[in-house]
This record gives C-alpha cells, structure tokens and sequence, in this order.
C-alpha cells in the first residue's frame, strides 16, 4: 500500500503525519523541523521519509479541519527561491490522433515555468488570475515532487496532484510566444505527498460550482496510461539542464491535463468553485477563481 505523508504548522509549530487524515476524526502529528522530510528523501528514500515523520517522540492529536491547523504544500522549503513549479504542456493521448509506438523516438513536449513554490495554494484556499482573463482552464494533473542533493542530482520524493489553472485564451491567441503570459494564475496541490512511483491510472471527475450548484461536470484521467510521452524520458530530458539541479532545490512538476471545461466550451467565471475529485486515490482538490485587481492607471 502507498504511503501518504504531509506536512503542516500547528499553533505555530511544524509537524508532520501519516496517512490521508478524515475530516472531523483525530489525526496524530508528530514534531518535525523544517527541513527533516526533505533530508530524509535524500537519505534513503520514500521508506526514510516515512520513519522520519515519527522519530520524534513529541505529538498532538487533532482534526485536520481545526481551524488553527495550516496545511503546507509538500516539501515546501521555507525560503520560497528554494522551489519552483513548472510543468510540460500537450502530453495528453487525448491531445493527439494516434497512439504512440512501442519504439518511437523521444520528442520532449513544450515546456514552462510557472513560478516559485510560494506561489502554490491548498485546498479551500482562492486561486488569483488577471483582472480580465480571456478564457481560463483548469487542468488535473499529477505533480512529481524532486529533491535536489548537495551534488545537484534530482532525488524523487513522490507525487502529488494538482491544478494548473491558466488562461488558454490567451495561449491560443499567440501559441508560438504568449504561454507564459497564459500561464500567471495561481496553481493549488493537495498536501498529501504519496511516496511510491508516479501512478499509471489516475481518475476523477471535475465540478465548477458557480452561486452554490453545479454549473458544469467532467471526467478526467491523468495516469501515466494517458500520456503520449513517457515519463521517464521527460523528466530525463528536463533534469539534463544545469540550472534545474541545483543543489536544495525542491521542484513540483506538472506532467499535464486531459481536455476539459474549454474543450466542452464553457467558460469558468470569477467566483466560480473549481472542485477536482481525484476518485482513485481518495483525494480532493477545491479552490475558488478570483480575478485579480487591475493596475491603477497612472497620473
């Protein structure tokens, strides 16, 4: 069975836990310092991470929905230039009209970086966009979560999932050369680090919640089984590049979407409530769209 791990601040002290917590139901948290979850990926691996969490004999028991307990991001260092999330775009077999062969030749897909790992948002909290978006989309997605050792080699930690909102309006006005303009708007992921190889088959189903009820609904997969790419020769192409091993660097790594919400042409709204079940592994990822204040125009 999987290994779920997380880390959190409880009346101002970090702990960390075992297993996915239930709302409402006592939870055990043990005392760990910042940096104790992400020395033990480079010591020995998913097993070292999940001793880690209980060497300290010091704990609390609490609901993981006390209101003075915050969840944290995974692996998340405290100095915010320590981690950067970034991700690939158009991996999807859902995005291409045909099957991969057996032996086809490696083209690494189009590549971005989204920004630093202190721009991530948890669950409930609001994800910021432009002022005036031209047409946002929230993408599903597995996120690989590496450590870099002393020496700059990548360490996989384990995964996470999350949403890549964007705007693909603007994307698709100029593909060629607006991405990363598209790509500003706030990403969420679950706090829950699963320590164990990136998962073949992950499924779910997308809610956007506009004024308290359902305004659209669809399935989404984002295993491995449903990317064109292999994942191995992703992340191999991208850790090739100097600048993305340096040594205590934490990097969340978006493996990309499946077609959604712009795909079926609906247009999600500021105040809209995204909601991601990921049904095959328990979790929920839900955040509210708010659109960002404009530049105040100048004397």
């Amino acid at each position: 069975m999987t290994v779920v791990v997380f880390e959190c601040e409880y009346k101002g002290l970090r702990y960390a836990g075992l297993g996915l917590p239930v709302p409402g139901r006592p939870h055990t948290l043990h005392r760990v310092a910042e940096d104790t979850l992400r020395a033990a990926v480079l010591a020995g691996g998913p097993q070292a991470v999940a001793e880690a969490v209980t060497a300290d004999p010091e704990t609390v028991t609490v609901a993981v929905d006390d209101p003075e307990l915050r969840l944290l991001p995974p692996l998340l260092p405290t100095a915010g230039n320590d981690s950067l999330v970034n991700g690939f775009m158009g991996t999807h077999r859902s995005k291409f009209d045909r099957a991969p062969a057996p032996d086809e030749e490696f083209v690494a897909p189009n590549y971005y970086l989204k920004g630093s790992g202190s721009w991530l948002r948890l669950p409930g909290e609001p994800l910021v966009t432009p002022a005036e978006p031209v047409w946002l989309l929230e993408e599903p997605e597995i996120a690989l979560v590496h450590v870099n050792d002393e020496d700059g080699n990548p360490r996989y930690a384990g995964y996470t999932f999350g949403n890549d909102l964007n705007d693909i309006g603007v994307h698709l006005q100029n593909k060629w050369a607006w991405t990363p303009y598209a790509k500003l708007c706030e990403t969420s992921v679950t706090p829950w680090l699963f320590l164990d190889e990136p998962p073949r088959t992950v499924t779910g189903r997308v809610t956007v919640e506009r004024d308290g009820a359902a305004a659209w609904q669809g399935d989404f997969s984002c295993g491995l089984d449903s990317l064109f790419q292999r994942v191995e020769d992703m992340t191999a192409h991208l850790f090739a590049h100097p600048l993305l091993r340096r040594p205590g660097l934490v990097n969340y790594l978006l493996l990309g979407a499946d077609k959604a919400t712009y795909h079926d042409g609906f247009r999600i709204e500021d105040g809209d409530r995204l909601v991601l079940d990921v049904t095959s592994h328990g979790v929920v990822l839900d955040n509210t769209v708010q659109y960002g204040q404009a530049v105040a125009a100048r004397s």
